[in-house]
């Protein structure tokens, strides 16, 4: 079977480091082309990333030689598909273009979430709204992951949305300063300390998962009807993002109903048997003092949601506390099994 060759914008990044890891072997998908800044054009690779590859492993063998180009779709070179991890400063108009040059674009930047006809996907939680590309006037097409700190909580909501609907939910979240990329907080800001602002996280935070739980009418995504309070912070942990979620629902459910509805919970991911899908979507901690970031984040190897402390509100009705591995389920991991899932479908090659 060949591969289908794809490409990853923003290689040097910390998200692009993600792909380039995860994407090592993979059996579906092939790396061709890797485009960064003009720092690092007409480099390549390894010679670029001797001194900034931050991922414990070392730097894949199969992206050293790759010579990095500016990321322009003439550059692509019989590429479908490219994973773009640019900044929000320049990705709405890169990802433009390369949708008008017909590859596909699956993104972790902001710039193309709201789009009505773009889908916020998770590949457990709504792949109906693969749909909505037909809607798209691009060759290519335009998908997006979620914001990496709600990608998490959308899981944990989904099946819990699907049963008993939802009303109102309250975010607290305690954010990894991976999530602010390299170099991201300065020492001095983030150590011994906690900092309660993350620019335009709180914004996304109250929006994405009303559109991530919608549904597809006239080839838009129409919104699910509740409401959202958000607090985001950064604190200093280098991975993970851990938020507490209290909601009140439409149906108050039982305890034993909630962790029923997360326990069984399975999506076409797990269906499908996608190679980075984790066998479990879901995992529930029984321990009072769990999930940790520092005991949990790799659970399902970084592509599970793990959930612990649920209990009453005396404000909604329940609250629980959700970990998910930020660079991993919140963005490149999230993003290649959105790949996977298309590749499966027959929206990308072929699956034959």
């Amino acid at each position: 079977m060949e591969k289908i060759k794809v490409g990853v914008l923003g290689a040097t990044g910390s998200v692009g480091q993600r792909f380039i890891q995860l994407l090592e072997n993979h059996p579906f998908f092939t790396v061709s082309h890797l485009a960064a800044s003009e720092k690092s054009a007409g480099k390549t690779y390894g010679e670029v990333m001797k001194s900034r590859w931050k991922i414990s492993a070392d730097i894949p063998s199969y992206a050293k030689d790759i010579v990095i180009t500016l990321p322009k779709p003439s550059d692509t070179k019989g590429v479908q598909l490219v994973f773009s991890g640019l900044d929000s400063s320049i990705a709405g108009e890169v990802e433009t273009e390369y949708a008008e040059a017909g590859v596909i674009v699956i993104s972790n930047s902001k710039n193309h979430r709201m789009d009505p006809n773009v889908p916020i996907l998770s590949a457990e939680v709504n792949p109906e709204h693969l749909d909505v590309l037909k809607a798209q006037s691009t060759p290519g097409k335009i998908l997006t992951n979620s914001n990496c700190t709600i990608m998490g909580v959308t899981i944990s909501l989904k099946p819990l949305f699907d049963k008993f609907g939802l009303e109102s939910v309250m975010l607290f979240s305690m954010q990894a300063i991976s999530g602010a990329g390299y170099p991201g907080v300065p020492t001095m800001d983030i150590l011994g300390n906690v900092v309660p602002y993350i620019s335009g996280e709180e914004d996304k935070a109250e929006t994405e998962p009303q559109k991530c739980l919608g549904t597809v009418k006239d080839g838009q995504i129409v919104s699910a009807p509740f409401s959202i309070s958000a607090h985001c912070n950064r604190v200093p942990v280098f991975d993970g993002h851990t938020v507490c979620v209290s909601a009140k629902f439409k149906k108050k459910p039982s305890k034993e109903e909630i962790l029923d509805a997360w326990k069984n919970f399975s999506g076409e991911p797990q269906k499908l048997d996608l190679p980075l899908a984790p066998k479990q979507a879901i995992v529930y901690r029984e321990e009072s003092d769990r999930p940790q970031p520092r005991l949990d984040l790799d659970t399902g190897r970084g592509m599970a949601t793990t959930i612990g402390r649920l209990r009453e509100d005396s404000l909604f009705d329940w609250k629980w506390v959700v970990l998910s591995h930020n660079t991993i389920r919140g963005a490149a991991g999230a993003a290649l099994l959105n790949a996977e899932l298309m590749y499966k479908k027959g929206l990308i090659g072929s699956s034959k």
